[in-house]
This record gives structure tokens, C-alpha cells and sequence, in this order.
């Protein structure tokens, strides 16, 4: 847990730089891809799923572990060979994964985080699931394990695929020739990310392309035919902590109003959007008839709001990075603590953002969380001195939540953007 924690030091920043050059880059060039509200949604969502990871939020049905010690045939050395084997047995796990995600009810739950933006940059890229608390697909790492791929070898190479996949989510890089059969590319990406009819559940694949020639899932971006991005039934909030969950909320919701047993029982592995029949006109779901012309969710925020959004999540940012360095140093209490902590934060900024009346009651909850810690632990998790820095803070961001609230029920008006 610390190793990853210090990977993260280094990852974070970088990601963060580069979605800011990117926002630069599109500023200059008069297109601008990559909106502040929906960055501070995106990378919030981020931070939330290596969170996640990092209080080990999460079980497997089996583990890797178990099948290299019943299946391995033999142990390859460690060498340059080992490392390219984990990668494309990865690789074949991921698109895999990839595709039962995009197919099955249950587990669309587990990615709808990820195509939730109705934008498509870097910064979208990070919105990754907290709902998978438990993996079902390590199953498909079977033929690493059969050929004796080390278990520390596959979690060295999972996080390295999975940062190698955060290039390719951009509109500023065009189609790059050959690699285009090679490689997944952003224009393969941006068919991935698109609800065109034409791009549905195309282009799985997560490095290399070819697994979608092979299993028939391939789709050439078409100069006719403009992407559009997000999902179907639109998440309409902010808050990846909602995104995470809503279908799984529409899934309960109907096993439970099924009157047929089968429906309780099947609905969880039909495919994706599957619900009994006559429900679409009993229990209606907004949902997108025409993708060419339809409302992106966009709550009018005030400079001053948007200031404060973005400022909020640096301030989450430094959080977060200082519980990944002391990862090592702390008590597990204290680390729940101080995740739940970054968690509730998380879901009060972009609660905020939502304009949600009653934001304001979430900021008491949370300062008054963070004078228990203060007072419980006589410090700021180890920091001392810093008592009165995180008082201000929260005075701060209750002052600006309860102005939020007025501005929100008519009765001021912060500076209009």
C-alpha cells in the first residue's frame, strides 16, 4: 500500500499538469475541450477511485495469487520476457473486462463512471469507479497464471497499463496512420466514448487494437459522422459519488417492482439497460432520443462558485497527497479516518457544484468532523500546529456553501458568469 501510495505521489501531480496543458492548448487553439466544472467533476472522481483503492475497498471472488499456485505450468525468469507476457495477458484481461462491463447490467454499474462526461479530454479519463467492491475477472488472468507469471510482477504491470491508457482520451490529436492498427489511438477512443448509434459499445480494446479485429468489436471513426459523448440515460450531477451508483439504484428499483421472479433474478445479467416489460412506460427514465440535439447538464455557477470549485480541489489534492506519503507512518484507524474524511469533502464539493439547497448542512457535518479529529487526536493527523489553517478553511467553505444556498433560493446573488 505505501508503494502504490508513493507511485501516486508522482502520477497525480502529472495528470493534473498535463489536463491543464491540455486546457491550455485547447484555450489557444479557440477550442476549448475541456470545461472547468466538468475537470473539477473528472478529476474529484479520480481521486475517489485511488482512494478506494488505498482503504482497500474492494475483494476479489479470487485471487491472482491462488491461481498462479494451482495453475502454473512453470515459472518464467524475471526478464524483459516475463513483463511482456503480463502486459498482453493484461491486455486480453482488460478488454475482456472491458466487454462484459459494457454488456451486463450488474457490471455497467461498475464503468458508467467513466463515459459519464459529455466531454471527451484528458481529465475524463480519471473518472474510474468506486462501485467495484468486489472483482469478478481475475479470472481472466488464467493464461498469465497457467504460464508462471509471477504475482508481483502482475501488480507492477497493472497500474503501469493502466496510466498507459490516460494519452488516448483527447479531440486535439487526429488519426496516426499505421499505429492505427496497432494501438488504441484517440480516434478509436473518441468512437469508444460516443453514443452515435453508429459507435455503441465499439473499440474495447484498452492498448492494443487488435482484440477488437479479432472478436469483431471494431469501429473506424467516420468523418460523417461527429462523436457524442456521454451515456444515454444522462448522469445529470456533478458528484461521482451519485454517477457510481444511480444505474445500480434503477436495478434494485426494478428487481423489486418485477412482479416475475425470473425479472428479480435475471435483470442483473441481461444486457445492459434491460428491463421488464412495460416498465419504460410505468417507470419512465430520462433517457436520450436524439443524439444530435439534446440539453448537456451545465448548472449556471457564478465566477466566484467556479473559483472556489477549483480552488477546493487542490485543497482535496494536498489532502490526499499527504495521507499517500505518510501511508507508511500511520495507524490504519487514522488512514480510514482521514479517507473518509477526503471522501465526505469529495462529495460535498461537487455537491456544491450540483447548486444543491441544503450543501450548507453537509459543510457543519464536515466541520464538525474535523474538530473532533483536531481534538481527538491533538492534531491534524500528526500535524501540529495546523489546527487554525483548517478551522479557516472550514469556515470558508461553509461561508461560501451557505452563499451558494441563498443564491440558490433567490435570495442574493454571487457575481453572475
Amino acid at each position: 500500500m505505501a508503494e502504490y501510495g508513493k507511485i501516486l505521489l508522482i502520477a497525480m501531480p502529472a495528470f493534473l499538469v498535463l489536463v491543464l496543458l491540455e486546457k491550455l492548448y485547447g484555450f489557444f487553439k479557440g477550442v476549448d475541450t475541456v470545461p472547468l466544472d466538468d475537470a473539477v467533476s473528472s478529476l474529484s472522481s479520480g481521486m475517489t477511485n485511488v482512494l478506494k483503492d488505498i482503504l482497500g475497498l474492494s475483494v476479489g471472488i479470487v485471487s491472482y495469487e491462488w491461481l498462479f499456485s494451482k495453475l502454473a505450468l512453470f515459472t518464467i525468469e524475471n526478464t524483459v520476457i516475463v513483463y511482456a507476457v503480463a502486459f498482453i495477458a493484461i491486455d486480453f484481461y482488460g478488454y475482456w473486462t472491458h466487454r462484459f462491463s459494457h454488456k451486463i447490467n450488474l457490471f455497467w454499474n461498475q464503468h458508467v463512471i467513466h463515459h459519464s462526461s459529455e466531454e471527451f479530454n484528458l481529465a475524463c479519463a480519471l473518472r474510474q469507479p468506486i462501485s467495484t467492491f468486489v472483482k469478478f475477472f481475475t479470472f481472466l488472468l488464467i493464461p498469465a497464471a497457467i504460464l508462471g507469471v509471477p504475482s508481483e510482477v502482475i501488480a507492477i504491470v497493472l497500474p503501469l497499463h493502466l496510466f498507459m491508457q490516460f494519452w488516448y482520451h483527447t479531440r486535439h490529436i487526429g488519426k496516426l496512420g499505421f499505429i492505427e492498427y496497432i494501438l488504441v489511438t484517440p480516434s478509436h477512443h473518441r468512437v469508444h466514448h460516443a453514443i452515435n448509434p453508429e459507435y455503441l459499445d465499439k473499440n474495447l480494446s484498452q492498448i492494443f487494437i487488435f482484440w477488437d479485429f479479432i472478436f469483431g468489436t471494431f469501429q473506424e471513426e467516420l468523418d460523417d459522422v461527429p462523436a457524442v459523448y456521454g451515456i444515454s440515460r444522462p448522469a445529470a450531477t456533478w458528484n461521482p459519488f451519485k454517477i457510481n451508483f444511480q444505474h445500480l439504484f434503477i436495478l434494485i428499483k426494478d428487481a423489486w417492482r418485477a412482479k416475475q421472479f425470473l425479472d428479480r433474478f435475471t435483470i442483473w445479467f441481461r444486457p445492459t439497460g434491460w428491463r421488464p416489460n412495460g416498465f419504460e412506460d410505468r417507470y419512465p427514465i430520462s433517457k436520450i432520443e436524439n443524439v444530435y440535439d439534446f440539453p448537456k447538464y451545465k448548472p449556471k455557477l457564478s465566477k466566484k462558485l467556479l473559483f472556489w470549485s477549483v480552488a477546493h480541489l487542490f485543497i482535496v489534492m494536498f489532502f490526499l497527497l499527504d495521507l499517500f506519503s505518510r501511508l507508511g507512518e500511520m495507524h490504519f484507524s487514522h488512514i480510514l479516518i482521514y479517507g473518509f474524511y477526503i471522501f465526505s469533502t469529495i462529495y460535498s464539493l461537487t455537491d456544491l457544484m450540483d447548486k444543491n439547497k441544503l450543501n450548507w448542512s453537509l459543510e457543519v457535518l464536515r466541520l464538525a468532523g474535523a474538530l473532533v479529529i483536531c481534538f481527538w487526536l491533538g492534531s491534524w493527523f500528526g500535524h501540529s500546529g495546523v489546527f487554525y489553517f483548517v478551522l479557516i478553511y472550514h469556515l470558508i467553505s461553509l461561508a461560501v456553501s451557505f452563499a451558494a444556498s441563498l443564491e440558490a433560493n433567490g435570495k442574493t446573488t454571487l457575481t453572475a458568469s
